[in-house]
């Protein structure tokens, strides 16, 4: 693939995929394939199969002489299978570009955890957002919604730019577990992230051994996250925060106030279309499977009494870590509200 300089600048057309060693890969895409892509890792779907690879430091020297400024990016955090790719692809509008888990975040969140941020891991995140903040409208946002790894590099990303919007979506833990411990699948995720990212969860919430039951392993990274929005929500002026809750029982308010912090712009009629279309009447992460909230809510009430003992244990291992560290009893500055308290009253 050839590149020419004014290209690479201007436009997302070549999306940094991945860094492999001192090579940065650029996958070629358009707005459409950027629409198409639910996400934009292994299931992505670019615009050819044709990846450029090209040295990232001599790229970061181009875009530097060029006086490519940091990226203007705004953030979807969230603790996973909460909606946020829901969410996400709500907000994805004509001139808007949403980038849903881009696999270099997740790369240099992995990176950081477990071998260090030293000056090359420093260079290639500022690379990596000034190229993921090139957009195909110049007064259009661009919104990248992370994944769960990246929520331990959240002060990294948000330093870059203090003042850049963001929505910490979440679940307070019970609701949390409800969603991660649902089925095989779910626990296989829940304890294959807390491997990928044992040392900093070590380091966070420490433990006599390793959580061997998904309940545990749930709980404690549910309870680090948390403590990283919490952190984030004082420290940073244009971070919000936002139950899931919410957002599924009152999308339009939602969406209004979402567009509204990240810039989208407004148009009652687009508004009215996505929340009686397909996107909320089917499964967000796999289009063509009938799912809405009244399924969602009675898969909670039957997940609630299968888990009624793990829950417990899960609830008890909690509290047990907040006699020295407290959380507050609710996440602050909720995008619509009131936000619910995290942890419940306690379980029998």
């Amino acid at each position: 693939m050839q590149l020419n300089l004014r290209d690479l600048i201007a436009s997302p057309d070549h999306y940094l995929f991945a860094f492999e060693g001192g090579q940065a890969s650029l996958m070629p895409m358009d707005r459409a394939a950027y629409e198409r892509s639910i996400f934009l890792d292994r299931r992505i779907q670019p615009a050819g199969q044709q990846m450029a690879r090209i040295d990232a430091a001599q790229l970061a020297t181009v875009l530097d002489q060029a006086r490519a400024p940091m990226a203007e990016i705004g953030w979807i955090f969230h603790v996973a299978h909460c909606g946020s790719t829901l969410l996400a692809r709500a907000l994805d509008g004509p001139g808007d570009l949403v980038l849903r888990e881009p696999v270099v975040l997740r790369q240099l969140a992995v990176d950081a955890v477990n071998a260090g941020r030293d000056d090359a891991w420093a260079a290639r995140l500022r690379l990596a957002l000034r190229l993921l903040g090139r957009r195909y409208a110049p007064d259009a946002p661009v919104i990248a919604k992370a994944n769960v790894p990246v929520n331990f590099i959240v002060d990294d990303l948000m330093t870059q730019r203090p003042d850049a919007p963001a929505v910490f979506l979440y679940y307070p833990l019970e609701t949390y577990l409800l969603a991660i411990l649902r089925s095989d699948n779910h626990r296989n995720w829940v304890m294959g992230v807390s491997t990928e990212l044992k040392s900093e969860l070590d380091r966070r919430e420490p433990c006599d051994a390793p959580p061997s039951a998904p309940a545990i392993a749930a709980a404690r990274l549910w309870l680090a996250q948390i403590r990283i929005y919490a952190d984030a929500l004082n420290r940073y002026p244009n971070a919000v925060s936002l139950d899931a809750e919410t957002l599924f029982s009152r999308p339009g308010p939602v969406l209004q106030a979402a567009g509204r912090h990240f810039g989208v712009a407004e148009d009652t009629k687009a508004l009215e279309a996505t929340l009686a279309g397909p996107l909320f009447s089917t499964y967000s992460k796999t289009p063509g499977v009938a799912f809405d909230n009244a399924a969602r809510t009675a898969r909670e009430a039957e997940q609630r009494t299968l888990l009624a003992a793990e829950l417990t244990v899960a609830d008890q291992w909690v509290r047990s870590r907040l006699a020295d560290r407290p959380l507050p009893d609710r996440l602050d500055r909720p995008l619509v509200g009131p936000a619910p308290v995290l942890i419940s009253a306690a379980r029998a």
